[in-house]
């Protein structure tokens, strides 16, 4: 007796469209805000999802140079302010 039903080929291709969407969303986010956070988080579902050959293709590599972005100003920040935090 089976209480879920089994995985099948589409249910991995669902959740790799929306690992996809995740990680654009969490790319465009970390732009704003927390991207030592969510650059990284957005790199690695992008990079799960285009391995799973996701049905989102363009938006995975969109999360993904969202991702390596949030971790450029990250950097441009660590440059421009010598610290990681925000100074009021």
């Amino acid at each position: 007796m089976h209480l879920t039903a089994p995985a099948d080929r589409r249910t991995g291709l669902r959740d790799a469209d929306g690992m996809a969407v995740a990680s654009f969303i969490l790319g465009l986010i970390g732009l704003l805000v927390l991207n030592v956070v969510l650059g990284p988080i957005a790199i690695a579902l992008a990079g799960v999802a285009l391995w799973r050959g996701t049905g989102r293709r363009g938006r995975a590599l969109l999360g993904l140079s969202l991702g390596i972005a949030d971790l450029v100003v990250l950097l441009a920040f660590i440059q421009t302010d010598n610290t990681v935090s925000w100074s009021f």
